[in-house]
Formats: structure tokens, sequence, C-alpha cells
């Protein structure tokens, strides 16, 4: 019987829950977070974890004002991009930092690898600033072989922090037979196929290719899960060591206490003791653990009851900064219109991405 790729995808995104929509690991939280709320007296107490960051870090937030937090040894060399800036002064500014091709471009707001994009000439650059009209971060491109997410929480009276979740991430692959192209290993691989239109587009131009036995392609190089790429619980490589090598970071970063950081490094070794690694970036109170989308590890009760772990934490650390360091709280009101704002940008950025 012939393999029904399309079938089999939609099936398989029903009966796995890491494929899920967001918000069925969001709505059944709800009382908690309302519960959450009446014990701190305010509905945006979480507005007060990160003061060094717009909102604590609630999505409306600038990455590259974020990442200005880093010390630069830590960061990959980035400039930014002003929605509508000629590209002559971009590509200056880019000169001028010593970025080479190829070079990553990301949206300075934006959220799960949408837009973002590994770009190889100034020529492609320049025709993708001009297509999507919103303001963009281009950063080198770091070559470090490995990526993870790792979760760092530090109540702001204590000295040192806690590690609550690393997260591995395995880029989707496939392994040439010596016979089939890639567009079929592509349609064969359980995994691949299911982002098969997203890896169409952007393999292209090799797909009649036929892969050597034995040898590995890599699919994507954008660490975000709706682009392939596997979550992996690494919780087992929480240590001592590694912890203390991120509350020495923790404390070069001003003004953040809670969140998950996106980090590509050689090897987690050298990573445990805080050397050759460069972060991608700083995410805030919306951070998701997000070693729970490993389905083989966690069921999804227990991704639920992590995250409500997490706003834990968060109400901990934002009470804490409110009632010892008089960080106030954000108006309800200005925090709801920040929230229709973004609702409104990340629709744009949606549609774009569509068009893409």
């Amino acid at each position: 019987m012939k393999f029904n790729s399309l079938k089999y995808s939609y099936l398989h995104k029903i009966f796995h829950w890491e494929y899920w929509p967001t918000s069925l690991f969001y709505i059944p939280n709800l009382p908690y977070a309302f519960y959450l709320a009446l014990k701190a007296k305010n509905l945006t107490f979480f507005s007060a974890a990160n003061p060094g960051i717009k909102s604590s870090g609630n999505g409306s937030e600038s990455k590259f004002q974020t990442l200005a937090l880093i010390p630069d040894e830590y960061k990959p060399k980035s400039i930014f991009h002003k929605k509508g800036e000629v590209f002559d002064t971009t590509l200056k500014k880019i000169q001028e930092k010593n970025i080479q091709f190829p070079v990553i471009a990301k949206p300075d707001i934006g959220f799960r690898g949408l837009l973002v994009e590994k770009i190889h000439s100034e020529n492609t650059l320049n025709k993708y600033l001009e297509k999507f009209e919103i303001d963009f971060i281009i950063q080198e491109f770091i070559d470090f072989k490995n990526e993870c997410g790792i979760f760092y929480t530090r109540n702001p009276t204590e000295q040192n922090g806690m590690i609550s979740s690393i997260t591995l991430k395995k880029f989707l692959t496939i392994t040439g037979d010596g016979i089939s192209t890639i567009k079929k290993l592509i349609i064969s691989d359980k995994r691949a196929v299911l982002y098969k239109e997203l890896i169409f587009e952007y393999h292209k131009e090799m797909l009649d290719l036929v892969l050597e036995k034995n040898k590995e392609f890599q699919l994507s190089v954008i660490g975000n899960h709706c682009k392939g790429t596997q979550f992996i619980n690494g919780n087992h490589l929480i240590s001592k060591e590694l912890t203390s090598s991120f509350d020495k970071l923790n404390s070069k970063i001003p003004g953040w206490f809670y969140g998950r950081i996106d980090i590509k490094y050689d090897d987690f070794e050298t990573l445990k003791n805080g050397k050759n690694f460069k972060i991608l970036e700083i995410n805030g109170i919306i951070s998701e653990p997000t070693h729970i989308y490993d389905a083989q590890k966690s069921s999804y009760f227990g991704a639920l009851k992590s995250i409500r772990n997490h706003w834990k934490i968060l109400f901990k650390i934002s009470t804490t900064n409110h009632k010892v360091y008089k960080i106030p709280y954000k108006n309800s009101v200005d925090f709801w219109r920040e929230t229709l704002d973004l609702k409104k940008y990340s629709k744009k950025i949606t549609a774009f991405h569509a068009i893409k």
C-alpha cells in the first residue's frame, strides 16, 4: 500500500501531544494563574520578575535591546535593521561589525522561529529585508555544532540560582542510501515528512540529488520545534558546576532573574565550565521549559505540572522584587494594550511567514 504522507502527518500530530496547539498547555493552567494573581493581589504580578527587560519579557520586548544586556564575549556579533532602512546603511553596519556571510536574520520581536533565516549573500539579504517590512536583527552565524535551551532562575535576595530545565536540540537530519533522492528520503522519514512543505521550499534546488550511502544531510539550522528540531529532555545534565557557571553569567546580566537562554556550544563539558558558547537570545516571563516537549520522557499532564511549577517560581521572584526592591507591577490596562498590540503583530508575521 502506498504511503500517504499527508494523512500520516495529520494523524501523527493529532495523537502526539508535543504538536498540539499552545493553548492546550495554558488554558488548563489558567485557574492556577488566577490563584497566584489573587495571592499577589495583582493581575500583572509577573511583570516585576525581570526589571532589566521591558515588561519582564512578555514577548513585546526588543530582542536586540535584551541582547545588549549580555557581555560581548557571550553573544554573536549583531546589528539592528530598522524597518524601511536603506540597505546600504545596514550593509555598512554589518561591515563595521566585521560580520561575515552567511548570517542569521531574525525579527527583532519574534517567536517560534518565524521568519528566522540563514542567508548566504548580500543580495539575498537585501531582498529578504525588502520583502518583510519589520525590524530585524542580523547576527553572525555561529557554527558551534550543538544547541540547547537552559532555564535559569534566581531569587533576587539570594546569590545563587537554579537550573530547572535543559533542552537539548537535535536538528532534523536524513541519511543517504546511495539510491534515493533527497526528496524521497524526506518523504520516507517519519519526522521530516511532518515538515516537508517547509523543507522542500528551503532545499528546492537539491531535492533531486541522490545522497551518498551513510552520508548525513542536515535539513535545518534553526533550532525551533516548528522547523523540525527535536527537543530532548537534558535535565540529567543539571549539575553544581553548570549552575555555578550560570550564577556567574547571571551576575553579569542586570535585571534578569527568570527565563530561558538559548545557546550554541561546542560540547557540553566546556559549556558546563562556562566556556565556548554563545547566547543566541534571552527569553523572559513567557519562556517555556521546553524539555516538556520530549514526549518519550514526559506526559501531557506532566508538562502541565512543569509549567505550573515554573509559574510558582515566577510568583516568588516577582513578589520578592516588588516587596523588597520596590519594583512596580505594570499597570493592568497598559499590559493588556501591549498584549493586544503583540497579538496584531503576531498575526502580521505569521502571515509573512505563510508568504515566505
